[in-house]
């Protein structure tokens, strides 16, 4: 099976050797996504709700590269530094996922690159 490397602008460069996300078949599976702004390279901090949506931009960017959209992921993995946050994140995350609904977990981790506060990736089947 070919593999691709997946590479958009609309999403944060790698800041490391790994791809934006690969697409493997009928699959498409991205990094973790940080809450940084493609733009300008910002780290969104203080606002968890902002934060969480950003890191869902960020996934679908990846994801459309690969010619996939949100309706294609099968699922999806959270980490957050701090599970208080979970109800907000909870939140955001409903409301792109309020009909379709792809397996997730989420979990607390200690640290996150770039002292971020929460990171979001995706698995997508085609």
């Amino acid at each position: 099976m070919a593999l691709t490397p997946l590479s958009t602008n609309k999403a944060p460069g790698a800041v490391g050797p790994y791809s934006q996300g690969m697409k493997a078949g009928n699959m498409v599976f991205t990094s973790g996504q940080l809450p940084m702004v493609p733009e300008t390279g910002e780290l969104l901090k203080g606002d968890i709700k902002k934060e969480t949506k950003q890191c869902l931009e960020n996934v679908l960017a990846v994801l459309e590269a690969g010619g996939a959209k949100l309706e294609d992921i099968a699922k999806v993995n959270i980490f957050i530094t701090n599970m208080d946050d979970f109800p907000a994140v909870n939140e955001v995350y409903g409301e792109y996922f309020s009909e379709h609904k792809p397996a997730r977990a989420c979990v607390q981790v200690s640290r996150l690159p770039a002292g971020a506060d929460v990171e979001i990736e995706a698995i997508a089947v085609l």
